[in-house]
């Protein structure tokens, strides 16, 4: 048997990826208590307010002024899929759709010819707001770069949660976000995504083993890139090297990957993919297949700001009354 691993490393923001992902991020906020504005009650004094990624106190206002999180920003050429295990995120987009998630609810965007979107981290409780997020780029082939932009939401009700038992009965939890685990199958994603086709074997997982745990990643025969981040816990161990928390590991796809825990509850995520395999030029939030396609594309947003914005600042938040929900460009409204 070789070894399973190809690479090992630490992990430093934005996380390494690999083919068909582009950027992987993962936020953790200790915010306070939240005020009429939804935003934190106490001062926002000292802070690079625009820029505050410091994590001064535990916590970022990130790119907003009132209340934490990304006010509106163009994407173009590829798909996020944002996962939010604890806290909120209130969504607008030029599409004129909008949601608020979180709490394991996962949404999947494919920005295909350009659209603009805001995500808000509204603070409701007024004592204490965690607040955690993961955010993956995944890219599209150069026949879906123009498609039209596609907004779809993936309900923690939904989404499968497995339970693993080792031969101890230790349990490994599993939230399928894409693709399929056993019998298990993962919701569908937008219907122009990577994923969509079952033969580009895409899988997103988060998963929590609890101590001592042993789990086992099958085996795959086929050209995918595999990826996974040991985020939090003490250590694990993988064909008898010790990696401790805070790394991402290269895996090799041809080999079982069995993991036995550390005594400490272990949190991962694993992402799969078979590469596009074809050339990719990024400009921040856009992406294209050559540097004549991503002016074309930095040109169109400049003249048409894809579609424009219909919301009345760059920064909205929904009432603060309301749960979980989705309303799509149609007009369509789903409540959790």
């Amino acid at each position: 048997m070789n070894n399973p691993i190809l690479n090992i490393q630490k992990l430093n923001m934005p996380w390494k990826t690999q083919d068909p992902f582009l950027f992987c991020a993962h936020h953790l906020d200790m915010y306070p208590g939240g005020n009429a504005e939804q935003g934190p009650n106490v001062s926002l004094e000292g802070r690079n307010i625009g820029q505050d990624f410091a994590g001064k106190d535990g916590w970022n206002m990130y790119h907003g002024t009132k209340v934490p999180g990304f006010p509106a920003h163009p994407h173009s050429g590829f798909e996020t899929v944002t996962v939010v295990t604890k806290g909120l995120v209130d969504h607008s987009d030029s599409l004129g759709a909008a949601g608020r998630f979180g709490g394991g609810d996962a949404q999947w965007l494919t920005s295909g010819a350009g659209v603009q979107h805001a995500e808000m981290f509204p603070l409701l409780n007024a004592d204490s707001n965690t607040f955690e997020i993961f955010q993956l780029w995944l890219n599209l082939p150069a026949k879906s770069k123009k498609v039209e932009p596609h907004y779809k939401m993936l309900w923690r009700e939904d989404i499968p949660t497995i339970t693993i038992k080792d031969v101890e009965k230790r349990e490994t939890v599993l939230n399928l976000i894409a693709g399929t685990y056993g019998d298990h199958v993962a919701l569908s994603p937008t219907p122009d995504s990577w994923a969509a086709d079952a033969d580009n074997h895409v899988q997103i997982w988060t998963f929590k083993m609890h101590a001592n745990a042993e789990f086992v990643i099958s085996s795959l025969n086929d050209e995918v890139n595999r990826s996974l981040y040991f985020y939090d816990g003490e250590s694990f161990i993988l064909a008898s090297t010790e990696v401790q928390k805070n790394h991402f590991i290269e895996l090799n796809p041809k080999e079982e990957v069995r993991i036995v825990n550390g005594s400490k509850d272990g949190y991962f995520l694993f992402l799969q993919g078979r590469p596009i395999n074809e050339p990719s030029v990024q400009y921040g939030p856009f992406v294209a297949n050559s540097k004549a396609e991503l002016q074309e594309t930095m040109s169109l947003y400049q003249q048409t700001q894809f579609g424009g914005w219909p919301w009345d600042s760059s920064d909205p938040v929904h009432d603060k009354t309301l749960g979980r929900f989705s309303r799509n460009p149609d007009g369509d409204e789903e409540f959790k």
